[in-house]
């Protein structure tokens, strides 16, 4: 009688899109930012285009690890900066595929200004904006993003400020590829980034992420699974771009569904250096 011996996997598809070196993380149990670094490699790999086209720029905050883990040219950026720097590498670089990943304070708070500029001027970016709803990395404290009602270590009594509805920011200000989706819609998000990917001028993904370590614990959702539940059950998939008020997230409102898709997809030119001939 022979024993079966369990093969364990010496490898894994996505090793050549990672650093190794940089393992294991430092993210918390439950976060969700694992999950969009995955997806984005997983967009590379099935966008056919050579590792050595890619580059990866983030901002600072617990998004901004983002850089240092995948395998390709990457910058790890000052706070705020993030799309500045891709801007520069786009503009200079035109055949290179700019991603940046960075968190919703660095992106939407001392970013905004160059968030709405590069969507207005139609850059050559794919912008993945990790929407955790507080700043996770210095705190818990409120964000531009954090919905109106919910608790954080600067809104003990809760936050009182309508938050940013990003995807209608960034469509008001041009970007022709918005989309958003929670970590829960693994498929989908990785072909939203495909697609932004793939797609000619400025794209825009926010990706709605757990931060079970500040936001969740002080909003009754202590864990990453509490706040996936709230995904599970609440989100609704729109075909097209609601109307704006729709489009705000309250997580704390359970008869509030919280509407996710590929918004925006039109055809835009995208911006073009001085000097270069407009088609």
């Amino acid at each position: 009688m022979t024993t079966s011996t369990p093969v364990i996997a010496t490898s894994h598809p996505n090793d050549g899109l990672l650093r190794a070196d940089r393992f294991p993380h430092i993210l918390c149990p439950g976060c969700g930012i694992g999950t969009v670094i995955h997806c984005y490699v997983d967009a590379m790999a099935a966008s056919g285009i050579p590792l050595t086209e890619h580059v990866c720029v983030s901002g600072i905050g617990c998004s901004g690890r983002a850089a240092g883990y995948v395998n390709v040219d990457s910058y790890h950026t000052t706070h705020g900066r993030a799309i500045p720097f891709a801007l520069g590498i786009a503009i200079h670089k035109p055949e290179l595929r700019v991603t940046v990943i960075s968190g919703d304070g660095d992106l939407s708070a001392i970013g905004g200004n160059h968030l709405i500029h590069a969507a207005r001027r139609n850059i050559n970016l794919t912008v993945i904006c990790i929407n955790n709803f507080n700043y996770g990395m210095t705190g818990g404290q409120a964000g531009p993003t954090s919905p109106r009602g919910s608790h954080t270590s600067t809104a003990p009594l809760g936050v009182q400020d309508r938050p940013f509805n990003l995807p209608d920011l960034v469509r008001a200000a041009g970007a022709p590829f918005v989309a958003r989706w929670t970590i829960l819609h693994v498929r989908q998000l990785r072909d939203a980034i495909l697609r932004g990917i793939e797609k000619p001028g400025f794209s825009f993904i926010e990706a709605l992420s757990p931060c079970p370590t500040n936001f969740g614990r002080a909003n009754d959702m202590a864990d990453g699974m509490a706040e996936m539940d709230v995904y599970r059950r609440r989100c609704r998939v729109a075909e097209s771009l609601p109307p704006f008020d729709e489009l705000d997230i309250d997580l704390l409102d359970e008869e509030r569904p919280i509407v996710v898709g590929n918004f925006i997809d039109i055809e835009r030119t995208p911006f073009r250096p001085l000097g270069e001939p407009m088609p």
